[in-house]
């Protein structure tokens, strides 16, 4: 299976995200890919934490699964939705959720974000759970590909400091990562988690991100990738908008799994 990351520069106008993310899923299309996968808040970097909400709650917020469910259905594709913010009717914040769309265009998996990013460094500060509720289930979806089926784990962002919830999910061929990581945090850790998340769970991981300078001031790190299960990088767009894409490959999964049997060799195992 041809598999792609989407990487964007969202700013703080829907339509202009919704634009750039319907030519981006035709491009990655037009290169095969099968599933894709939007990076974290594709839909929305507003000027204020507010603005979530806002989107949430008001006239526009069925566009954004509505967008998403035309053009899974349109190209045949499985497509994670990166996240969205899907307003909380118990609170005034907003769940960051991802929404997984079939190639018939309905929705197969919802995943609330677990971890909210919070980090401090001089004049930089972010507190997501300022506007965010947590989500509290591991969610992972099955994907055919041909005659097989592929166990896809989904994660967000902040999720990938915590390898427990990986090892949550169980046996996986894909694991994705929609994020939005600060320049400071993606230069420092990015590449090196991913690919400790490939090696320890033998599988593929792919990465979709934010790049670039925002209008909000906000700085993203990109570098959206696919790391194959012997932690190799198989493809990388590090600045800018555009298209990461690869194959899915069976056979790898198998020789890395054959040849080093460590998922079998686990003597600590979580509960599904």
């Amino acid at each position: 299976m041809k598999i792609a990351a989407i990487q964007m520069t969202s700013g703080p106008v829907l339509q202009d995200n919704i634009s750039a993310a319907q030519r981006l899923i035709a491009q990655a299309v037009h290169a095969g890919a099968q599933l894709v996968l939007l990076p974290e808040y594709w839909p929305l970097m507003g000027m204020r934490e507010s603005d979530k909400l806002t989107l949430a709650t008001g006239c526009d917020a069925h566009l954004m699964a509505d967008f998403m469910a035309a053009q899974a259905k349109e190209h045949g594709i499985y497509l994670i939705g990166g996240t969205i913010p899907l307003a909380s009717p118990e609170t005034d914040k907003v769940y960051n959720t991802t929404l997984v769309f079939d190639p018939a265009g309905d929705v197969v998996a919802r995943y609330d974000k677990i971890h909210l990013f919070g980090f401090t460094s001089g004049t930089e500060s972010y507190q997501e759970s300022k506007s965010i509720l947590a989500g509290e289930t591991a969610v992972s979806f099955s994907a055919k590909d041909g005659g097989n089926a592929i166990n896809v784990g989904l994660s967000v962002c902040y999720d990938l400091r915590f390898p427990e919830l990986y090892r949550s999910l169980g046996t996986t061929e894909l694991l994705v990562v929609p994020a939005a990581f600060t320049y400071t945090t993606g230069s420092a850790h990015w590449e090196i988690l991913l690919r400790a998340r490939a090696i320890e769970n033998q599988c593929y991981v792919l990465a979709s991100g934010q790049s670039g300078h925002h209008i909000n001031g906000r700085h993203t790190w990109g570098h959206s990738m696919l790391i194959d299960p012997w932690g190799h990088i198989v493809a990388v767009l590090p600045e800018g908008e555009g298209v990461v894409c690869g194959d899915l490959e069976w056979q790898m999964i198998r020789d890395v799994r054959r040849n080093l049997p460590a998922l079998q060799h686990r003597t600590i195992h979580f509960p599904r």
